[in-house]
């Protein structure tokens, strides 16, 4: 079989829609026919160059959701018609990290090679020009199809558009985790959020349904501040017009309890870690470039502050994703807001540049 997917081949030639050979699936893997699927700021970073992950060819994309078109003779748990998100990650339950209870950090040979995109016999189920092709992440979302471990897919309830089961996948999961599994907001909390695109657009969420009442959202893009009005923000600042520093401290002179960098910038992490209360606490959800450093002052630090990294805000897809299909079934959580704008494959170009612009909290590509 044959599909259609957005590939680089090298860094120099860019992203390319090509046309790749695609592998029946087998044991426990499932072949999945893509709906949707986000393009994330992870995306940008690798056609940038500045990834610390992806082997080329690499199949673009890393937050989906489809149909299940087929499945391994060894997969019990979906059958052909099932709605299901691609996850980012998997997590074996055996090893060291996971008899620590950190499934978010598994180390098993499985999940490195889920990393590099080859399933667990180290090979790969697609093909261009007869080599291999391998999935960014393992996942690979923005083709027309996908092979993954059966592990790796979440169901996706009646009720979840699949634009919005995509999302969840990256975006989503990554930033109402931030707030809700590592920082915890208590009910009457303040929060600072640095970056409003898809993924900050969640942790201001996470900080409304866990209580926060003052959430100070941050970005230079008034579009999407007037997106974190509606998601929950009760304070916005457009950076650039004013020193943020000086907003934020005319606004909790004593400084936020829990702040969240999200822009992906150094210098907007030391800024938010100087935004903290005493005792306050920031977390580092975005990823950096390679080599990147960060610094703070120890005064700072002596008084109780913490500074808190991130894991796709340390999720274990299979707990965290049902919740997060549960909040917005209950209407808590908005993803609408998030998936206003689409393009279809043949114009993902498009998609890819309006997500640089910054004129979309999430760009999504369907497929037909």
């Amino acid at each position: 079989m044959e599909m259609r997917a957005l590939v680089v081949r090298d860094f120099d030639a860019g992203a390319e829609l090509l046309d790749l050979a695609v592998e029946p699936p087998r044991g426990q893997e499932v072949l999945v026919r893509m709906k949707a699927s986000g393009i994330c700021g992870s995306d940008l970073k690798f056609l940038d160059g500045q990834s610390h992950v992806g082997v080329l060819p690499t199949i673009m994309g890393h937050e989906g959701a489809g149909t299940v078109a087929e499945v391994g003779p060894e997969v019990t748990e979906f059958r052909p018609g099932d709605h299901v998100a691609v996850a980012m990650a998997t997590s074996c339950g055996a090893c060291p990290d996971c008899a620590r209870q950190q499934l978010h950090l598994c180390s098993s040979p499985d999940r490195t090679l889920q990393i590099e995109g080859k399933m667990a016999d180290g090979t790969s189920r697609f093909r261009l020009d007869g080599m291999a092709a391998y999935p960014f992440v393992g996942s690979g979302t923005l083709a027309e199809y996908v092979v993954a471990a059966a592990r790796k897919l979440v169901k996706v309830p009646p009720g979840v558009p699949l634009e919005s089961a995509a999302i969840s996948a990256c975006g989503v999961v990554t930033g109402l985790g931030a707030a809700l599994n590592i920082a915890r907001p208590e009910p009457g909390s303040s929060a600072l959020i640095i970056g409003c695109g898809g993924v900050g657009l969640s942790v201001i969420q996470g900080c409304r349904i866990a209580g926060s009442t003052r959430i100070v959202a941050v970005d230079t893009n008034v579009l999407r501040l007037e997106t974190a009005r509606r998601v929950g923000a009760t304070d916005v600042i457009e950076a650039g017009s004013e020193s943020v520093a000086d907003a934020v401290r005319s606004l909790l002179p004593a400084g936020v309890d829990h702040a969240f960098e999200v822009s992906g910038a150094v210098a907007n992490l030391e800024l938010a870690f100087s935004a903290t209360r005493r005792g306050g606490n920031c977390v580092a959800v975005a990823s950096y470039p390679p080599g990147a450093r960060v610094s703070v002052d120890t005064w700072d630090l002596f008084w109780d502050r913490q500074l808190r990294g991130c894991v796709a805000g340390n999720s274990v897809p299979r707990h965290d994703l049902p919740r997060i299909f549960d909040l917005f079934l209950g209407g808590q959580l908005d993803l609408e807001a998030l998936t206003a704008a689409s393009w279809g494959l043949a114009d993902v170009h498009h998609a890819i540049e309006a997500s640089r612009r910054g004129e979309v909290p999430r760009a999504v590509v369907t497929f037909s």
